[in-house]
Parts: C-alpha cells; sequence; structure tokens
C-alpha cells in the first residue's frame, strides 16, 4: 500500500454498542493494525433526537474493554479534529457551500407540504428536481429575503458510478437511479450522506468499513467526492449479523449487546474472538485466537459474502475455552465476584471454590447456581445412596459414612492429597472398595444426586469442621433408616 492506512469507527451514541457495530469497529482496527496503519475514533451524534444520555462514554468504555485501542479520537488528538460531528457543524456548511460552487450541489427552497405531495406511482416520494436548475439570480433573492432551504446533491444525469469493493468485487449503479438528496438539512445539521464523505476526506480516512447496506449508496457518495475533486477512499462492507436464518440482529429490539454479555459473565476477549469469526476466517481455520493473533491472520480474503448467523452456544462454549485456559490466579480473579455475590460468598475458602468451578462452567454467571448446594443442606432422599453398579445400599452406605468419619476426624494437615490417603487407607482396612465409600461419602457431605466435584474436593472446600458435621448429621439419618 502506498501511503499510511487509516481507518475508522464511526458508531452513533443512540444506545449501547450493538454486536454487529462492534465488529465494524473490530476489522476496522485489525485492518489498521495488520497493515501498520492508524485506527480513528470518530462520534458521529448528528442524529440528535435518537442520541442517549451516556452513550458517548459507552463507546469509550467498551473499546476499552474489549481492548480495541484507538490512535486518534476525541480524547486523543491527531491534528485532523475535532472527532465529534457535533463540534464539526461550520465545517460542514462551508464544505456545502463550497459544492454548490464546484456544481456538484444547489439550493432547493421546496417546501415541507410540496414535498409530501411529491410521489410515483408505487406511492414512493421521490424528489423530482424542481429547485435543480434555478438561476444564480433567483437563488441569491430567495436566499437574501431569509427563505428556508436545503442544500441538496446534483447527482450527474445518464452516468454509470462504479466502484471496487474489497469484499464483494465491482458494484455500479446509474445516476438515474440515484436521487439529488439533501446533504445539509434547513437547521444546518448535515445528513449522514455528506458529513461521512467530508469527514473521511479530511481525516485521510483511506479504507472506509462499513456494513452492506451502505453497498449500493456508496456510488452516491462517490459522486460527491468526485464534485470536490477528492480521492475517493477504498470500501470493504460487511455481510450482515443474522438472529436467525430470516433476522437481522437489531440494536432496536435489544439483540446482542455487548455490555450485557460481559454481565452475564462472558470474558471481553472471548466475545471479541467470537464476533471476529462472524464474517471471517483465517487461513487456518483456527477459532480461539488472542487479538495479537487476529491481527497477525487478518486478510480481507478470509471475509465472506455471506451473513453470519449469531450462536450464542458456540460463543458459549468459546469462553468456557478460555476459562479452562486460565491459571488458578487468573480464574480466581474473575470469578471472585460471582462467588462472593452468592449464597456461600464468605461462607467457605472461595479459592477452592474457583479451583473446583474452573473446568466446570462456560460462562462465570453459572457459578453461583452450581454452589447452591453448599449452602442447602438438611434432611434429604436416602435413595441417593443406592448405586447397583457399585454395589452400594443404605446398609453399605451405613458403614461407609462411619469408615468417612473415622478416616477425617484426626487429620492434621486438610488438603485433597492427605483426604485421599486417609480414606482409601480406612476403606482398605475396613475391607471396603474405596469407590463405595467415596460414593457414600460424597452424598453424605452435599445431600445432591450430582455436585461439581467429588466427595474429596466437596471435603476440601467444606473444611474439616463442617465435613465432620454433615457426616455425623448423614450418619444419624441412615441410622433411623
Amino acid at each position: 500500500m502506498d501511503k499510511t492506512v487509516r481507518t475508522r469507527f464511526a458508531p452513533s451514541p443512540t444506545g449501547f454498542m450493538h454486536i454487529g457495530n462492534l465488529r465494524t469497529g473490530l476489522y476496522a482496527y485489525l485492518f489498521a493494525r495488520k497493515n501498520g496503519g492508524k485506527f480513528i475514533l470518530r462520534i458521529e451524534d448528528t442524529d440528535r433526537e435518537r442520541m442517549v444520555d451516556g452513550a458517548i462514554e459507552m463507546v469509550y468504555r467498551t473499546l476499552a474493554t474489549a481492548g480495541i485501542d484507538y490512535d486518534e479520537g476525541p480524547d486523543r488528538d491527531g491534528g485532523v479534529g475535532p472527532y465529534i460531528q457535533s463540534d464539526r457543524m461550520s465545517l460542514y456548511r462551508e464544505y456545502a457551500e463550497k459544492l454548490v460552487e464546484l456544481g456538484g450541489a444547489y439550493y432547493c427552497f421546496c417546501t415541507k407540504e410540496r414535498l409530501e405531495g411529491l410521489q410515483d406511482e408505487n406511492g414512493t416520494h421521490t424528489y423530482d428536481k424542481h429547485c435543480r436548475n434555478l438561476s444564480k439570480e433567483e437563488v441569491a433573492a430567495r436566499l437574501a429575503a431569509g427563505e428556508p432551504y436545503v442544500i441538496r446533491q446534483k447527482v450527474p444525469e445518464h452516468v454509470v458510478s462504479s466502484y471496487e469493493d474489497m469484499v464483494f468485487g465491482e458494484i455500479s449503479v446509474s445516476s438515474d437511479d440515484i436521487e439529488d438528496g439533501i446533504l445539509l438539512k434547513s437547521d444546518g445539521m448535515p445528513t449522514y450522506n455528506f458529513a461521512n464523505v467530508v469527514d473521511d476526506h479530511l481525516m485521510g480516512i483511506t479504507h472506509v468499513i462499513r456494513g452492506t447496506e451502505y453497498l449500493s449508496s456508496t456510488p452516491k457518495y462517490n459522486l460527491i467526492y468526485d464534485a470536490f475533486g477528492w480521492e475517493r477512499p477504498r470500501y470493504m462492507h460487511l455481510p450482515p449479523i443474522m438472529k436467525d436464518a430470516t433476522r437481522k440482529l437489531s440494536k432496536r429490539f435489544g439483540d446482542a449487546n455487548f455490555e450485557d454479555f460481559v454481565a452475564k459473565g462472558y470474558l471481553p476477549q472471548a466475545i471479541v474472538n467470537y464476533i471476529a469469526l462472524l464474517g471471517w476466517c483465517p487461513k487456518d481455520n483456527r477459532e480461539k485466537m488472542t487479538m495479537e493473533e487476529m491481527t497477525e491472520e487478518f486478510d480481507v480474503s478470509g471475509i465472506s459474502t455471506s451473513s453470519s448467523i449469531f450462536d450464542e452456544a458456540k460463543m458459549r462454549w468459546l469462553n468456557g475455552e478460555y476459562l479452562k485456559a486460565m491459571t488458578e490466579e487468573e480464574f480466581y480473579k474473575v470469578s471472585a465476584p460471582y462467588i462472593a455475590a452468592s449464597k456461600v460468598g464468605g461462607k467457605y475458602d472461595e479459592a477452592e471454590i474457583a479451583r473446583l468451578m474452573q473446568t466446570r462452567v462456560d460462562i462465570l454467571s453459572e457459578i453461583p447456581d452450581k454452589i447452591a448446594f453448599l449452602d442447602d443442606f438438611g434432611e434429604y432422599d436416602l435413595g441417593m445412596y443406592v448405586h447397583q453398579k457399585m454395589k452400594v445400599d443404605l446398609n453399605v452406605a451405613k458403614q461407609a459414612v462411619k469408615v468417612s468419619i473415622d478416616a477425617i476426624k484426626d487429620l492434621d494437615v486438610w488438603n485433597e492429597e492427605s483426604i485421599k490417603d486417609a480414606v482409601k487407607a480406612a476403606a482398605e482396612a475396613a475391607g471396603m472398595k474405596s469407590g463405595q465409600v467415596m460414593f457414600s461419602m460424597r452424598v453424605a457431605l452435599t445431600g445432591q444426586p450430582s455436585t461439581p466435584g467429588g466427595a474429596i474436593e466437596m471435603a476440601v472446600v467444606l473444611g474439616k469442621e463442617e465435613s465432620l458435621r454433615r457426616l455425623e448429621f448423614s450418619q444419624e439419618m441412615l441410622a433411623r433408616a
């Protein structure tokens, strides 16, 4: 590439960060980093009616959490700011008026009532170019009289506007199918169609990365570049992310909010990894990748032209792989808030609980439910002791629980190795199979048909005093049977 690559992410502060929007930002980031370029954050806040309080802060927070670092933005001046559109208003008017001078735009004085009366045979409202050829004198007089106006794009007639998309190849649209759209509204606010062209040019954006909803309207933007005599950027349009086979993920309906997934207990790096795979595949088909690995592998040739279906079950699996790959210390750090907020928070050794749960959860929010049984111990169904394959019945269970109590009551060292050795030795001395004793001991310690760990792991988590209390409680229950 001849010059420094500059990509941008330009979210609108109209709510939460939608997964599809974040993917656009991620790909722009990866492309810039892969090519030694710059990644720019720009806030497009010209749609004032849809703005949501706190949404700009949410953008900063999301990018930071996701590990997507930008080189320039509202808080990192790179010399081409401001980076918030509402702070660039004078620029839009200046360039709209300049475009009129260059013959690429014109003043339109049509009233709202007149425009509402325009529609074609299909009932579609299409502007009829009524003000396109007004004389300079008439325009000047009407401006001087203070008539309200908009500035419209003067689309050349009977030409084909074409460009080469990096994903979809050549795209061509006849100018006869492009309306003379509004560039500057009567209140002085620019439309997206105009502001993004001016901003991308002035900020030196070399590659524009966005969704396929802009694929067919890009020729319209290119005509603005051409009218100014500006170099066009290159384009990379991304296929949509679908909720299912027929419905797109929709920000409007609350689908796929990044921060909601983080709150559910997904790791940010796992979410970002999964999002990267929604429409792109590395050459070696790898699935689990760090940001550095994704940057190294990212290539436009791996971007699909087909839509992707957001599969939370797949993201859940990938998140589980991230959790399993952590060190015990790393997992304890991320799981500690969930353990502390559970019913058993502060009651037992939380580091041991974390060690027990690391390979048994796919998302961190599963932890409270999976360890709730530690707090719910009381009368339980003695039928859980019956296990035909292990040849355990209530009589065997009575003996096994007694063996368990005798094995651990005098232990000075309380860890998996010491407990296991003591229980195995006691079982052998009693002429029992260690499996029978371990099975019965687990039921006696938990009163549950299944648990995330075996007897020894449960004993370590519960501690010696609580383990003995529960075993003795279970011994009394069995004695009454």
